[in-house]
């Protein structure tokens, strides 16, 4: 997902799709540790996902303040 679709989003949304994506995160990380996973570059993404995310939230809340 790029940057410029999440600016586009509201904090609410940001929220649910965080939400989204720790339970991804969680989900491949048990498939990792059970050898079940064989593209393990998708854990880096979804972590660089989540970041991105939580960036957008602080900017927002930067802006509030």
């Amino acid at each position: 997902m790029e940057y410029k679709t999440l600016a586009k989003k509201s904090a609410t949304d940001l929220q649910k799709l965080l939400a989204e994506k720790r339970e991804e995160l969680r989900e491949l990380r048990f498939k990792v540790a059970a050898n079940q996973l064989k593209q393990v570059h998708k854990v880096r993404n979804v972590r660089t996902e989540i970041a991105q995310i939580l960036t957008r939230l602080s900017e927002l809340k930067n802006q509030e303040a």
